[in-house]
């Protein structure tokens, strides 16, 4: 299983709506794996399918354990996935894979719940809270051509990071 190249912030797929999964078989799953591959050797938290190239209502998401609260890593994989429900409001920093090196500040609801599909084309809902809330959101609108860019208050508010110490961006 190839790791795939991640597209950069120019990229027009990254600027399209994605297409909805149709076919839930082999492909996608070889999809899907290739997807977790890039995802965890570019340390990301989340990737979806138009980063890689691929104009597809999917993505994947790994948030890393806590071992202090003694919670083992969590792994999502999303198949045309919508919100249901969001509840409050946070504002944190937050990167992607896309536009490496930059992260800003950005608003998301604090508390989601997205339905969708696992890889098997099976229901899934998920309710995500802090870094999972944001990943969600974040993840599911590279489905819709958003970048986080597109949510700061203006431009002048990203910050260039030193990517040696930063910590891995959302997708």
């Amino acid at each position: 299983m190839p790791a795939r190249q991640i597209l950069f912030a120019d990229a027009p797929v990254l600027r399209q709506k994605a297409r909805r999964v149709r076919k839930y078989d082999a492909a996608l799953r070889e999809l899907v794996a290739d997807m977790l591959e890039t995802m965890h050797a570019a340390n990301g938290v989340g990737l979806a399918a138009p980063q890689v190239g691929v104009s597809l209502r999917l993505f994947v998401i790994e948030i890393p354990a806590d071992e202090e609260a003694g919670i083992p890593a969590r792994q999502y994989v999303l198949c045309n996935p919508e919100i249901v429900k969001a509840v409050g409001e946070e504002t944190e920093e937050e990167g992607c894979l896309s536009l490496p090196g930059y992260v800003g500040e950005v608003t998301r609801a604090a508390v989601v719940t997205v339905k969708g599909f696992d890889v098997n084309g099976k229901a899934v809902r998920v309710r995500g809270e802090g870094l999972l809330a944001r990943a969600l959101q974040h993840e599911l609108d590279h489905l819709d051509g958003i970048l986080f860019i597109d949510r700061l208050e203006s431009l002048d508010k990203l910050r260039r990071v030193d990517q040696a110490a930063e910590e891995a961006p959302v997708g």
